[in-house]
C-alpha cells in the first residue's frame, strides 16, 4: 500500500466535457473515510484564463492554473471541447514536462487528442470513443491506435474510450495504486459493477443481462463458482446446452470478449484477490484459480497484472504473511 498516492490534478477548461470531468472528481477529489489509509489529494488546474463555462452553462472556478501540474503525480484530462480545436502550447508542454519527470497521464474520451497533440503518445498503444478511433489514427499514424477496447494502459500513459469507460480506467489506476478489492469497494460506493478489463469490446450489441434469466449469465456464475476447476470452453458450452461453436459466437457478442478470454480475467481478479486477503502461497493461490501449474500462472499474472504475484502481494496484502 502506498504511503500517499499523490496529487491529482484535473484539468478544466471553458467548453468542459461535464460527465468526464465528474467521473475524474467522483473517483479521486470524493473522501474516503472508509479507507484507513490516505486516499489521493486532487486540484482543478485551469487550461485557461478567466471564467471557464462548461457544457451546460455550469462555471468552474478552478484551484489553480497549469502551474499545478509541476505538483501532481497524476494528470487527468477530460474530454476535449473539440476534437480540431487546437490545444494551447502552454498546456502541450506542461503535460510534456510532468511525462517527462514521471507523472501519469490518463485520457477520457476525446482527451486523447490533447495527448496525440502533445507527441507523447507516438509509438504508444491508445483507443477513444469508437466513433472518433478512425480519425485519430488518420491523423496520428505513429499512434497504434485499438479501435476496439475499453482502454489502454501504456504505463504512465492511460487512454480509455467513451464516457462510462472512463469510469474503468480509473478504477484501473485505482487498482494499480491500491489493488482491486479497493478499486471494488470504490465501484461499490459507485453503485456499478466492479471495473472492467480494458480489454473488453467497446460496442456489445447484446450486453449480458444481470439476471437469472439469461443463460450466459447464469453460466458465468457457474464457472466464476468452479474456478478451481482446470475449465475449457466446452464445459462452458455443455453446461450452456449449446454446441462449442454456437457458444462461442453468442457468448463473444454478448459479453464482448471470448469465453477464454473472460476465464482468464475471472481467475486472475480471483487470485488478486486471494493475494490481497489471504495467507495461501503462490502455488495454493494458483490451485484454486485453476491454473495447472504454478509457472503457467506465474507466467499469466505477470502479463496482464505487469508485477510477478510475489511482488503484487507485497504491495496490497493485508499485512497478511505467506504460508510459505
Amino acid at each position: 500500500m502506498p504511503d500517499s498516492p499523490g496529487l491529482v490534478a484535473i484539468l478544466a477548461y471553458d467548453g468542459l466535457c461535464t460527465f468526464e470531468f465528474g467521473i475524474a472528481v467522483e473517483i479521486f477529489g470524493l473522501a474516503r473515510p472508509e479507507f484507513e489509509f490516505p486516499w489521493y489529494t486532487h486540484c482543478i488546474a485551469a487550461v485557461d484564463q478567466g471564467p471557464m463555462r462548461a457544457m451546460g452553462g455550469i462555471q468552474v472556478l478552478a484551484d489553480g492554473g497549469l502551474e499545478l501540474l509541476a505538483q501532481a503525480r497524476t494528470i487527468i484530462i477530460p474530454g476535449w471541447r473539440d476534437r480540431n480545436a487546437p490545444v494551447p502550447q502552454a498546456l502541450l508542454e506542461a503535460l510534456r514536462d510532468a511525462h517527462s519527470r514521471g507523472a501519469r497521464l490518463l485520457s477520457i474520451c476525446s482527451g486523447v487528442f490533447v495527448l496525440a497533440a502533445s507527441g507523447l503518445l507516438d509509438g504508444h498503444g491508445a483507443t477513444t470513443h469508437w466513433r472518433y478511433t478512425a480519425e485519430l489514427a488518420e491523423r496520428f499514424p505513429a499512434i497504434d491506435v485499438d479501435p476496439d477496447v475499453l482502454y489502454v494502459d501504456s504505463g504512465q500513459l492511460i487512454t480509455s474510450a467513451g464516457s462510462a469507460a472512463g469510469i474503468d480506467a480509473c478504477l484501473h489506476l485505482v487498482a494499480r495504486d491500491f489493488g482491486t478489492q479497493v478499486a471494488n469497494s470504490v465501484a461499490r460506493r459507485l453503485v456499478m459493477s466492479p471495473q472492467r478489463t480494458g480489454g473488453q469490446a467497446q460496442f456489445i450489441p447484446t450486453p449480458v443481462s444481470p439476471t437469472p434469466r439469461s443463460d450466459l449469465s447464469r453460466v458465468m456464475q457457474w464457472a466464476r463458482e468452479r474456478l478451481h476447476e482446470p475449465l475449457e470452453v466446452r464445459d462452458l458450452a455443455s453446461e450452456a446446452a449449446m454446441s462449442e461453436r454456437t457458444f462461442l459466437r453468442k457468448f463473444t457478442q454478448a459479453s464482448g470478449q471470448s469465453p477464454k478470454a473472460w476465464l482468464q480475467h475471472e481467475r486472475l481478479a480471483r487470485a488478486r484477490e486471494l493475494l490481497e486477503s489471504t495467507p495461501q502461497n503462490t502455488e495454493q493461490i494458483a490451485q484454486r484459480c485453476g491454473y495447472r501449474s504454478v509457472e503457467s500462472f506465474r507466467v499469466a499474472f505477470r502479463s496482464v497484472v505487469g508485477v510477478p504475484p510475489s511482488v503484487y502481494r507485497e504491495r496490497f496484502g493485508r499485512e497478511i504473511r505467506s504460508t510459505s
